[in-house]
């Protein structure tokens, strides 16, 4: 079992992943230049209210998906590559 994963964290990122939503957050935040999004913006991309986009960006950021870095009285968000990567190699185990 990799490190930075175990059962738990697995299931937690399978859950994440598994909300329409939640994945079209995540593929805007990799289509950024910049690799970072504010919540405003992606409210403004997918038509959702603020109050759903939060919901959507916290299971994301529990299940270590996204990193949230405070930016004066903004948070910005930016992918975890390294929980990626880790849960990638533990799919990829099945198939190998």
């Amino acid at each position: 079992m990799n490190t930075l994963l175990d059962f738990k964290k697995i299931e937690r990122i399978s859950k994440a992943l598994g909300d329409t939503y939640r994945l079209k957050i995540l593929e805007s935040v990799r289509r950024q230049s910049s690799e970072c999004m504010q919540c405003g913006d992606i409210v403004e991309m997918l038509d959702l209210s603020q109050s759903a986009v939060s919901h959507h960006i916290k299971q994301l950021v529990d299940a270590d998906l996204l990193i949230a870095e405070k930016d004066g009285r903004k948070m910005r968000y930016t992918l975890n590559k390294d929980v990626f990567a880790a849960y990638s190699d533990f799919i990829k185990s099945y198939y190998r």
